[in-house]
């Protein structure tokens, strides 16, 4: 498993956390936050390495500290977004 991956896993399961308890309406629960952050973080980290914004060092598997800041960035924003998505679709499901 690639070290990028990794951290874009952990810094998903941290960002949908954070966006589960800034958004209460889209709160999950801290196991189903962590799951939903860590899928999210995996995929948003892709988009953006795909799109090119992961930086010349993470396309090409380099280490430095731009490449891990995007990288951080990029899962924690996938985290929060997809658990932001799930968590409104949840929401409005409940309501009818």
């Amino acid at each position: 498993m690639d070290l990028s991956l990794i951290i874009q896993l952990i810094s998903g399961a941290v960002g949908g956390n954070i966006a589960g308890s800034l958004m209460k309406n889209a709160n999950l629960g801290t196991a189903l936050n962590s799951i939903v952050g860590i899928l999210g973080g995996g995929l948003g980290g892709q988009i953006l390495g795909a799109l090119g914004m992961g930086g010349a060092a993470a396309a090409g598997g380099g280490m430095d500290i731009a490449s891990i800041v995007s990288q951080v960035a990029g899962g924690g924003v996938g985290g929060g977004v997809l658990l932001a998505i799930i968590g409104l679709i949840k929401s409005a499901m409940a309501k009818q």
